[in-house]
């Protein structure tokens, strides 16, 4: 497992993907692997692009990744695709997204299968910001499922949030719901060139209008991530949110917030992983005493907690 750790952060690419599918499939050796590599992160720029499916998200990373390849710096994309609902792994891949890239050896691109993730995000995500991090890419993207209104896990991971909208898919009032407004750190209208696309900016920017008095309010603008127009402000306005979050009490507060929701989702893995090993070796037995009225759900529920 060392071996394969020294490799990835030497630069090799086939370590990479094996260690984020070790961490994806929760393999044994995980944790003490996560562990060595965790003092060498904290350098990468992660950004999260998120918004329904539909909007563009796919072009508009390749663009970002262009756009970051042209100053220099190295690129990690996870992007998190439906799942197969036979072998659990991503339905669409990269290469069909971002072919261009992917003979670039400052960029590394790895489709993640939901499996079944509601939030947006599969389970080796975390991880595998974690390790391309480590291996030194300077920013990594993480381009979420595309599920809508549950799209909120990736505000736990990303230290910029980035939404993409579209006018005529309804995501002026998709955008009203269920937390999307404050999870994002900027608000882009995809394929501006549409019709409607003034109205989704009007109708998003009055809502953020109850946003003002905190340190950072969201920014909108218009994007045709197909032919690149307004990329280039685009990642101006990431940066100025990065600058931001490094330098204020609420980027401090935020992180803080990440940390705390990866610890929480560690123990709990970790407690869900114990009770279920004891749930199998016992299940048959419990479950014949709660139909028999010997024990109720509650008491061995409780019971299985307390050996975990």
């Amino acid at each position: 497992m060392s071996t394969l750790a020294e490799r990835a952060t030497g630069g090799d690419v086939r370590a990479m993907a094996r260690l984020i599918s070790m961490a994806e499939d929760r393999a044994d050796g995980v944790d003490a692997l996560m562990r060595e590599l965790y003092p060498h992160t904290g350098r990468a720029w992660t950004i999260g692009v998120t918004g329904s499916p539909g909007a563009g998200k796919s072009t508009l990373t390749d663009k970002l990744i262009e756009h970051f390849r042209s100053e220099g710096s190295t690129v990690g994309v996870l992007a998190v695709d439906p799942s197969s609902p036979y072998t659990g792994g991503a339905i669409l891949a990269d290469r069909l997204r971002m072919q261009r890239h992917t003979d670039d050896a400052g960029v590394f691109m790895r489709s993640l299968g939901a499996r079944g993730s509601l939030g947006g995000l599969s389970r080796g995500t975390r991880e595998g910001v974690l390790i391309l991090d480590a291996c030194g890419y300077d920013v990594v993207i993480i381009e979420t499922v595309g599920v809508g209104q549950s799209e909120i896990d990736v505000m736990r991971v990303a230290d910029t949030v980035c939404v993409v909208l579209v006018p005529g898919l309804g995501d002026d009032i998709q955008a009203m719901k269920a937390g999307i407004m404050e999870i994002g750190d900027l608000f882009v209208v995809n394929k501006a060139d549409r019709s409607g696309a003034d109205r989704v900016v009007n109708e998003v920017r009055g809502v953020l209008e109850f946003l003002k008095g905190r340190e950072w309010v969201p920014t909108v603008l218009q994007t045709v991530a197909e032919n690149g127009e307004g990329v280039p402000e685009l990642v101006r306005l990431l940066r100025l949110h990065r600058e931001h979050s490094l330098k204020s009490e609420a980027g401090r507060e935020r992180e803080l917030a990440r940390l705390r929701s990866k610890i929480e989702d560690i123990m709990l893995e970790r407690l869900s992983d114990r009770v279920e090993k004891l749930w199998t070796v016992r299940r048959e037995e419990l479950l014949e005493a709660v139909r028999e009225r010997k024990l109720d759900p509650y008491a061995v529920a409780e019971e299985l907690l307390s050996k975990a």
